[in-house]
């Protein structure tokens, strides 16, 4: 069983950054897939970001790509999230994932086993 807990979210206006953290207990991470995904109100919980287990290999949604910043410490067992650019569309709960049957990165949710509580993300125009 593995446990995640994000923090590192908050109000920012527009143009600004936050840094999104998930901390992971329970079990190492060193082989398993994790992402990010968030969830704007009304709407579906949507990718932002996955990567492989050494961090070799990462995507991102189209709509972060330039911005967003998806890195992991396996020796800390954390994973991170740097979010540049700030938009109000970003604003949503932020979730942390990890995928215990798989290596390499996924954009699907349903590939994921493990899912945080989430943390709310709000950026001000």
């Amino acid at each position: 069983q593995v446990r995640l807990v994000e923090s590192g979210g908050g109000l920012v206006q527009a143009g600004g950054s936050l840094r999104l953290s998930c901390a992971a207990s329970g079990r190492t991470l060193g082989r398993t897939t994790m992402g990010w995904f968030r969830q704007a109100p009304g709407k579906e919980r949507a990718f932002v970001a996955s990567i492989n287990w050494s961090g070799g290999s990462t995507i991102y949604a189209g709509s972060v790509k330039g911005r967003f910043t998806i890195s992991r410490d396996n020796a800390k067992n954390t994973l991170s999230l740097q979010m540049n650019s700030l938009q109000p569309e970003d604003t949503a709960v932020y979730y942390c994932a990890a995928s215990a049957a798989t290596s390499n990165v996924r954009f699907m949710a349903s590939d994921y086993d493990y899912w945080g509580q989430g943390t709310q993300v709000t950026v001000s125009s």
